[in-house]
């Protein structure tokens, strides 16, 4: 008897709290910004094309959505247009020389890309080369080779032999054959 009268005193002020609606404010609907972005819809592949810029502090990297996986060539054409608006407000600019048309590049091979230069890289900054050779690392080549071990062959103006370079993980262009810095010192 005292657990019936007991749960009829509980009962009204806990069904009472349910109808208040638990805090639901009667004012409507609010403005909470724009809305949600950034997933892809079911089916759907997202794909980003990364391109090497020069900032305040050096090399930087920025990744841009693209309706597609972009080749090497590709990946150097939008690398060409310079930097958006929203990057260059970073403080993001580029060092690339005028090319008029004369930057090829083309897979050549797993974990290989190759450059053809309208200079030679003696005539370019270092930081433009960079630009070149770790956006074309970065984009999508046969094989599954991380950027910072694909091999990129830059020819130079009328040159027959390549200088093969890598770009570091930290988006700069190292020679190929240069002593891994990364490796801890042997004893």
């Amino acid at each position: 008897m005292r657990r019936r009268v007991l749960l009829a005193a509980l009962v009204p002020p806990l069904v009472a709290g349910l109808l208040t609606g638990c805090g639901v404010s009667t004012t409507g609907p609010e403005a909470a910004g724009a809305p949600a972005s950034g997933l892809a819809s079911p089916g759907s592949e997202l794909h980003h094309a990364r391109l090497y810029f020069v900032g305040p502090h050096g090399s930087q990297v920025v990744s841009r959505r693209t309706p597609a996986a972009l080749g090497p060539q590709a990946a150097l054409d939008l690398l060409l247009d310079g930097p958006t608006r929203a990057e260059r407000a970073r403080g993001l600019h580029s060092v690339l020389p005028p090319m008029n048309g004369g930057l090829t590049a083309r897979p050549a091979g797993r974990g290989k890309v190759s450059v053809d230069l309208p200079y030679e890289i003696a005539d370019m900054e270092l930081a433009a080369v960079g630009q070149i050779a770790c956006t074309a690392a970065d984009a999508e080549l046969p094989g599954d080779v991380p950027p910072d071990e694909v091999d990129v062959d830059l020819y130079e103006l009328g040159e027959r032999e390549p200088f093969t370079v890598h770009c570091n993980s930290k988006g700069n262009v190292v020679p190929a054959d240069a002593p891994d810095r990364s490796a801890a010192p042997s004893r």
